[in-house]
């Protein structure tokens, strides 16, 4: 409605600055009377049912029947043309009928009178109607007992009201019409690129900030990183200078007990305590290498011989591989966005979200599939309710076209939602032997998918109560 008043505003702004001051008369009384009512189909029907029969003005009843005929000349749908036809047939009867019960026959008459020649020329079989204002009562006549009913009248407004809703959803918008709503689309549209823009300028603004962030948690990390493997080196040199001056120790214990002089025991004694000397000498050595190394490398004891065979170094190497790993690699998982969904009455045991992300379909125990829509900028008109009357097994969504919702069921049935038509458009059933439908995958290529579905458990022994599989293909 907004678009047509828009529009009578530029054809009298236009007819005024061209100065047709006649025309704009004329379009000013035409738009008084408005016989098209805008094409408002609940107007149309007051106009016809509540004012021009009511109140007896037949002629323009028949004006607006003949205005609605030119309209539709012009179009190619002949249909519109021959249902338009047999509902004027039909209002023009309901007129007569109304007249006769509301005991106006001189209105009946006054009908036929001005319309009668082409009531006759339309052969509408109208010959017995011209005997209605004559019958003594019309409504139990056998020939015109039906349109004295309710159920008729009501049937014929129905009609129209349908048949008026077709035609004004099928009819060409005029290019004047079209200048409003093109405005209105234009500014929705210049509106939604004004919020996006902000949008992004604060997307941006987050991005330079986290990058600033991130640049200094790095940072950190390497200096870190640094002064540990510094610490490593430093510690890693004192070990190996006092690991080099243990063989010297050993050596001086050596030659002390090589320089004891023979004369002052017996041979056997001097034996005796001289490989006492020696292999107490000798342990009491190695223990301080190992207690020594034990302080700086935890782990190279484990490794390490009675001969102290084994290089610092690499116990340097693995210090250094082991202190490398930050904290920082591994950054806290945080949540920045939670929404609950509450509509299932049973315990909800499965879930998948759609191909392109937008939906979630959700089933319970009850045998209930529910489809979600968890961004509010995303149109809801996906949501549904599924009741598939048995427990669910298993749901998929089919990868290609991302509008089919898979469901396996506990019963063996397989049903196909299409969650654009709000329907089940594929009821597929497994065999008798295998009814357990427990997964199902779609294809990521091709238009197929596969299903696998078990027996039921039957027998006592455990063999028996394992069942069986089946893996079927579907295409």
């Amino acid at each position: 409605m907004e678009n047509m008043q828009y529009a009578e505003e530029l054809v009298r702004e236009f007819m005024i600055f061209r100065g047709f001051t006649n025309t704009l008369q004329a379009f000013e009384a035409e738009l008084c009377t408005d016989v098209g009512k805008g094409f408002q189909v609940d107007k149309l029907l007051d106009l016809i049912f509540s004012v021009y029969i009511p109140k007896f003005q037949a002629e323009k009843l028949v004006g607006l029947l003949s205005f609605f005929k030119k309209c539709l000349s012009s179009s190619s749908e002949t249909t519109f043309v021959a249902t338009l036809a047999k509902l004027e047939v039909s209002i023009l009867r309901y007129y007569i009928v109304y007249a006769t019960q509301s005991g106006r026959k001189d209105k009946v008459v006054e009908f036929f009178g001005m319309n009668g020649n082409d009531l006759l020329q339309s052969g509408k079989d109208w010959t017995p109607w011209f005997a209605i204002p004559y019958l003594k009562n019309p409504s139990l006549d056998s020939q015109f007992r039906i349109y004295f009913t309710k159920e008729w009248y009501e049937a014929l407004r129905l009609s129209v009201m349908n048949f008026f809703s077709v035609i004004f959803n099928n009819t060409r918008i005029p290019a004047l019409l079209k200048i409003s709503s093109d405005q209105n689309t234009v500014n929705r549209l210049k509106k939604d690129i004004k919020q996006l823009n902000l949008k992004l300028s604060q997307l941006q603004a987050l991005l330079e900030e986290k990058e600033v962030q991130l640049r200094q948690i790095r940072s950190n990390a390497a200096l870190a990183t640094k002064s540990s493997s510094e610490q490593a080196n430093n510690s890693a040199s004192s070990n190996s200078v006092h690991e080099e001056i243990l063989p010297r120790t050993n050596s001086q214990d050596a030659c002390v007990y090589e320089i004891i002089q023979p004369g002052q025991k017996e041979p056997h004694q001097e034996l005796a305590t001289a490989e006492h000397a020696k292999a107490t000498s000798g342990s009491s050595v190695f223990m301080s290498g190992r207690d020594l190394s034990s302080l700086s490398y935890p782990r190279t004891d484990r490794l390490q011989s009675d001969d102290n065979n084994q290089s610092p170094s690499s116990g340097t190497f693995t210090e250094d591989v082991r202190e490398t790993p930050g904290e920082e690699e591994f950054p806290e998982v945080k949540v920045d966005f939670q929404e609950t969904f509450l509509g299932h009455t049973s315990p909800i045991s499965r879930c998948r979200f759609s191909a392109s992300g937008n939906n979630i379909a959700s089933a319970s125990a009850d045998g209930t599939v529910r489809i979600w829509t968890y961004d509010s900028s995303i149109p809801a008109t996906r949501n549904a309710t599924i009741y598939c009357g048995a427990e669910i097994l298993s749901l998929d969504w089919e990868c290609k076209s991302d509008r089919l919702l898979l469901i396996g069921t506990a019963d063996g049935g397989i049903k196909a939602w299409n969650v654009d038509a709000k329907r089940v458009v594929c009821d597929l059933n497994t065999t008798q032997a295998f009814p357990s439908v427990l997964d199902i995958k779609c294809s990521p290529i091709e238009p197929i998918f596969v299903s696998a579905a078990a027996s039921r458990r039957h027998g006592s022994s455990y063999i028996d109560s394992l069942g069986f599989a089946s893996l079927t293909v579907w295409t």
